[in-house]
């Protein structure tokens, strides 16, 4: 499971001209499923980054996490994170997984990150055309693998 986090200061996703979710400040979460991940992985990540600390403290240290802050999040499913580009120009999306396996993880890592954070959190919309848009705050931009977890 890889996690492209961008702190914002806002964000919202669109989807057929309608917003389906949108944030103030909080976090926007690009989530790429591959078919290996499992809950184990779901658990470590949303509580990685429910306790990242990438918001600024009174000093404008980042001191403080998503919790601390209050922050809220989106989730959006990218299936182009694994994209592999070894060969050629054209990315390959075989180490992906599948919507069947995909669909049920990133739902789960939804409900998983809703329960940390004891609020609702946004999200796309599985398989559509999206439109994300953020003000990335920083910007902060991180990128976590859990097949990197030490």
């Amino acid at each position: 499971m890889k996690a492209v986090i961008q702190r914002a200061s806002s964000a919202s996703v669109t989807v057929k001209g309608e917003i389906i979710s949108s944030i103030a400040t909080g976090v926007v979460i690009l989530l790429g499923i591959t078919p290996e991940d499992t809950s184990e992985d779901i658990q470590w990540l949303s509580n990685k980054i429910a306790n990242l600390r990438i918001f600024g403290d009174e000093q404008d240290v980042m001191n403080l996490s998503l919790l601390d802050v209050g922050g809220d999040a989106i989730v959006v499913s990218q299936f182009t994170l694994m994209a592999s580009t070894k060969k050629g120009n054209r990315p390959s999306y075989t180490k992906a997984a599948p919507p069947k396996i995909a669909t049920p993880l990133y739902e789960e890592f939804i409900q998983k990150l809703e329960s940390i954070l004891n609020k609702k959190v946004g999200t796309g919309v599985f398989g559509a055309d999206m439109k994300v848009e953020l003000i990335n705050d920083g910007p902060v931009t991180i990128i976590i693998d859990t097949k990197n977890k030490i």
